[in-house]
């Protein structure tokens, strides 16, 4: 009998196998899953860290059933847990992170369930933080379980817990426990798939830049009455300097961003519209394919501004004006250069001779992957397989990741796969967060099976 045959039946039969052990498993691994979720782990200063605590020790918990040497660590910021399988003679060491930390609630007003609860309503899970990222601590648990604890390659889960706030202590993790991070193919769980029922590998981030800006006009506040007319104030000013980001058609109106198009695949406005929830009437904003505006192309935001609230406000010129403004840019921007031209636009732009401060807030680097080898064959194979028969198409994603490019510097030899659980209903960081449980079921089955073909890797001396 040809060999090549008896390797395909191998592993068709093992593909098998864990299908129907993943399956028997999911119960549990949404029961661990929901427990985690009930812990509000907010990283924000203020809200309380002691949950962070909490769902560090709870995630070092799970790792520990699964028969991992486990060491919390903390570099002067939250938490993070390090777990570790050694390799078996031959094989590769996988990397797998993940991140326990959740975005703020935001007004439970705005949710149509209870913020920390897990509610099922239909397909799928709602809750703070059950898709982004704590979905992804359990498919690493979920994988793991698979193998029975004894996976075929060596494995290391590293669960961050400041993702959310900037992952300021991620750089000394890196130099002072890099020796416990080391390996040969690192998978991300923190991005999404293209949509529910097709499956997608991240090949390119976004990097980012946000900047607190500060426009001066008055010494104090003045009678709005008695002055207005002749005399700017801060607000006013800081409309008027945050419109020139934009061009008329929406195009980032900052100089010298890099800009490419984008992969082509198959997305109209009616997708648009219907994944951001665009109202009728709202037209989209920039030029070029709408993947490249959101994907390679510079974009830019308000996300926060300081005012009196109109139901207590004065009549009063403000003295000064302060908002918040995220920039995202092109994967291979350097994030200080695009910092300087953000910086000089708005100072040039300064309008009535008003003063404008900019300071930055934090920035990070984006990412563009080499998406071929035999780890990347390897994992496109498990993908196919875990959605029956649908292979993954590789993506873009406009968010930003900053710790993937400080992963790719601290070890530039290893293959680097972004994946996730996530899909274009998720809303992750809104209201009504939610997770589709048939496509986290594939998604944990897809790394169990990708650490088998790793493992089969291993044994061929095809890894490093």
């Amino acid at each position: 009998m040809d060999p090549t045959t008896n390797d395909q039946s191998g592993a068709a039969g093992r593909t098998a196998e864990l299908t129907a052990r993943m399956r028997d498993l999911m119960p549990g691994v949404r029961s661990d899953l929901e427990a985690l979720t009930r812990i509000p782990s907010v990283s924000l200063d203020s809200f309380d860290q002691r949950h962070v605590d909490d769902s560090a020790a709870a995630t070092a918990d799970l790792l520990r059933a699964e028969g991992l040497a486990v060491v919390v660590v903390r570099e002067g910021g939250r938490p993070a847990v390090i777990g570790r399988l050694p390799a078996p003679p031959g094989a590769p060491t996988v990397l797998l992170y993940a991140h326990h930390d959740v975005q703020p609630p935001g007004d439970d007003a705005d949710w149509d369930t209870p913020v920390f609860e897990p509610t099922q309503v239909g397909e799928r899970l709602y809750a703070r933080g059950v898709a982004d990222d704590k979905a992804g601590v359990l498919a690493h648990v979920a994988a793991l379980r698979a193998h029975g604890g004894r996976p075929p390659v060596g494995v290391t889960v590293f669960v961050e817990g400041e993702e959310e706030v900037g992952s300021d202590s991620l750089p000394t993790i890196l130099d002072r426990h890099g020796d416990l991070l080391a390996c040969d193919a690192i998978v991300l769980a923190d991005s999404h798939n293209w949509k529910v029922g097709v499956p997608a590998l991240t090949t390119t981030l976004r990097g980012m830049v946000r900047v607190v800006v500060e426009v001066r006009a008055l010494e104090h506040g003045l009678h709005s009455g008695l002055y207005g007319g002749a005399v700017p104030d801060g607000l006013t000013a800081l409309c008027r300097l945050l419109a020139t980001l934009h061009d008329e058609v929406g195009d980032v109106a900052v100089p010298n961003l890099m800009r490419s198009e984008a992969a082509e695949l198959d997305f109209t406005e009616e997708d648009l519209r219907a994944d951001a929830g665009l109202p009728p009437g709202v037209r989209p904003i920039g030029t070029g394919s709408l993947l490249s505006r959101m994907w390679t192309q510079p974009s830019v935001t308000v996300i926060g501004i300081d005012a009196p609230a109109v139901d207590v406000a004065a009549n009063l010129l403000t003295p000064v004006g302060r908002a918040k403004v995220s920039m995202r840019i092109h994967p291979a921007e350097d994030p200080r250069t695009a910092y300087q031209e953000l910086r000089a636009h708005l100072q040039r732009h300064a309008p009535w001779g008003c003063g404008v401060e900019v300071t930055l807030v934090d920035d990070g680097a984006g990412f563009a992957a080499d998406a071929q080898g035999p780890v990347y064959d390897a994992a496109r194979q498990a993908f196919t397989d875990a959605w029956d028969g649908v292979a993954p198409v590789d993506i873009g994603v406009g968010g930003s990741i900053p710790f993937v490019a400080a992963f790719a510097q601290r070890f530039p030899e290893a293959a680097i796969l972004v994946t996730g659980v996530e899909d274009p209903d998720t809303r992750a960081h809104a209201a009504n967060e939610s997770l589709h449980l048939g496509e986290f079921e594939r998604v944990c089955l897809a790394e169990a099976l990708l650490l088998e073909r790793l493992g089969t890797m291993g044994e061929d001396g095809e890894h490093g």
